[in-house]
């Protein structure tokens, strides 16, 4: 899934790469390079399929399957990047959206099936639709029966029915009848046939059984999903050094509904595989006469008892470490929230230990962020663990101990309050703030209202898209850029260029006493353009390793699509503009440099 997602409300948002466009094109790409491999007729890969074409993201109100209204510019600016991403990276195949876009529902668009993805960037492979989406057609509003279905998608350049049958029932009348052309019929086989032969199903049409078998929980890929987890931890707050956990810490209780495994909260099948639930392997790590186990709540309901019994667990306990949030259904498809805090007992729990007046860690599980402002801040460390998989609960407790530094960064904002939402970092300034406006408080005066704000919230989110801290510290010197006077008219030139055009430096320093990774990131901003552009752009983003002291220069190298944007004739362009960069740890930090780009 290599959508765009911008609001926390929308459950798939656990599926994809975050609310980035430059992120997303470069997970999308990845995705394609590791499905499909060098070559696709090789057993051990398969053909990758891009999904949900286009602007699935963008469902109103969160709401899964819903409505999308989305302008052209934005659609080319931010939805459509990670996807043409996709069919550059090879993809053989894109599967189309259940949403409407601009009243026009996906399977039926030929705007952006047929002008975007054939004629513009001459995508040769097979679009199938969603899961009985063109069966969908009808209750959508624009067919009243399966063979007008039937003939809007596969003339709006779906080739591929999946689940519906209603090409199977319907378009050998709709041949007959004249309504689609046999050379049509052809050409959607055409795109079919295409990926089946690349992919050897007529001279191998048989799997090895054996071999799929020896690759169920090999042990490299074990290792693999730890080292996966373990990555992807983000530490968003961590107040006077409480982690890591110091080896003679005495008792320490779990206490909360996802305090074993995730994934399986109510206990994992055997079929799910090898797996040490986090209290377990916590127990392992410190002796099970350490660890004191409380469910505290469940998910979603819970009982007084239950947290006075959290509660006197926790007052015994030199530590407590929270185990809340969502459970793995709550995330993904058909798991939209209008409410995006601790649900149901979990927020009682939280306020219950936080008077008990012992050191807290706090680890969330969820496919999104969760408001949780009180807990942020009445409690002196959170992690952000998602739902980390079949090695979630060692990982976690290496993590907790320093044996791994945590170095994952947030790929969406993560906001104060549900009202903030849809959020995303990469906004427009409006043209109120004019300048440099205190929207940290509300507003003092009467003057201080008329300005993009809410009066009862503060505009920036919780923490900023990239954020997230280490064990470690890092700073970060006075970004230079090689040329500070660039041509529009040059860079137009060389959109198609792979080639750099620009080189941006900075030094990062570890400036603290452990080693860690960092992810450094690079933002520009482009202003005086023919249409309005965000307030930041993410343009690059490396991991560097440093040792406490050591200090290494980050080199970036921007081609020259870096600078173009989608103009107000509609196309892709570079412009002249002023040019702001930054390379800072999240992309509400930095020091500017600044450059022009004349004509």
């Amino acid at each position: 899934m290599v959508d765009i997602a911008r609001d926390a409300r929308w459950g798939r948002m656990a599926e994809g790469a975050g609310e980035d466009p430059f992120l997303g094109s470069a997970m999308a790409a990845a995705y394609v390079r590791g499905y499909q491999g060098s070559h696709l007729d090789s057993p051990d890969t398969i053909a990758a399929c891009a999904k949900h074409f286009v602007g699935y993201g963008a469902a109103e109100g969160g709401r899964d399957y819903n409505t999308t209204e989305i302008s052209e510019h934005t659609l080319r600016e931010f939805y459509l990047p990670p996807f043409q991403a996709a069919v550059k990276a090879g993809t053989v195949s894109l599967m189309g959206a259940f949403n409407s876009l601009n009243g026009t529902p996906s399977s039926a668009n030929p705007f952006t099936l047929k002008k975007v993805l054939r004629e513009e960037w001459g995508f040769k492979g097979l679009v199938v639709s969603d899961w009985n989406a063109i069966g969908e057609l009808i209750p959508h509003g624009i067919a009243n029966d399966g063979a007008i279905a039937a003939r809007k998608a596969f003339r709006a350049g779906v080739d591929m029915d999946m689940v519906s049958s209603l090409y199977h029932d319907q378009l050998q009348q709709l041949v007959s009848s004249n309504q689609i052309a046999p050379s049509a019929i052809d050409e959607g086989v055409r795109h079919v046939l295409r990926v089946k032969f690349a992919l050897g199903l007529f001279d191998h049409p048989f799997v090895d059984e054996a071999a799929a078998s020896k690759a169920r929980y090999h042990p490299d890929s074990i290792a693999l999903a730890q080292t996966a987890a373990e990555r992807s931890f983000v530490l968003l707050k961590n107040a006077n050094g409480l982690l890591p956990l110091s080896k003679g810490t005495q008792t320490i209780a779990v206490i909360g509904p996802l305090g074993d495994d995730s994934s399986y909260p109510n206990g994992a099948p055997p079929e799910s595989g090898p797996r040490t639930a986090f209290a377990a392997a916590l127990a392992e790590r410190v002796g099970v006469e350490h660890v004191l186990r409380f469910k505290g709540t469940g998910i979603l309901d819970g009982t007084d008892q239950e947290i006075a019994e959290a509660v006197a667990g926790a007052q015994k306990s030199d530590l407590v470490i929270l185990a809340l949030g969502e459970s793995p259904e709550m995330s993904g498809e058909a798991a939209s929230r209008a409410h995006l805090g601790l649900p149901g007992r979990q927020q009682e729990l939280v306020e219950a230990i936080v008077k008990t007046g012992r050191p807290i860690v706090l680890v969330l599980f969820s496919g999104r962020p969760l408001t949780v402002p009180w807990a942020l801040d009445h409690v002196s460390a959170v992690i952000a663990a998602w739902l980390p998989g079949i090695r979630g609960g060692p990982a976690l407790v290496r993590t907790l101990f320093g044996d791994v530094n945590p170095s994952g960064k947030l790929v969406v904002s993560w906001p104060r309050a549900v009202g903030q939402e849809p959020l995303y970092y990469n906004a427009l300034n409006t043209g109120r703030p004019p300048g440099d406006v205190d929207l940290t408080r509300p507003p003092a005066d009467v003057t201080a209202r008329y300005m993009s704000r809410y009066i009862d919230q503060q505009n920036s989110p919780q923490f900023p898209f990239g954020h997230g801290q280490s064990y470690t510290s890092f700073s970060y010197g006075q970004p230079t850029i090689s040329k500070t006077r660039l041509s529009a008219a040059e860079l137009n030139k060389n959109l198609n260029n792979s080639s750099n055009v620009i080189v941006v430096q900075a030094d990062v320093r570890n400036s603290g006493a452990r080693s860690g990774d960092e992810v450094v990131q690079l933002y520009v901003r482009l202003e005086g353009t023919s249409t309005a552009q965000p307030v930041r752009m993410l343009k690059g983003f490396q991991t560097i390793s440093l040792a406490p002291g050591e200090a290494k220069r980050v080199r970036f190298e921007l081609p020259a699509d870096a600078f173009a944007i989608w103009n107000d004739r509609n196309q892709f362009a570079a412009e002249p503009s002023k040019l702001t960069v930054w390379i800072s740890p999240d992309s509400a930090q930095g020091t500017p440099a600044e450059a022009e780009i004349a004509p």
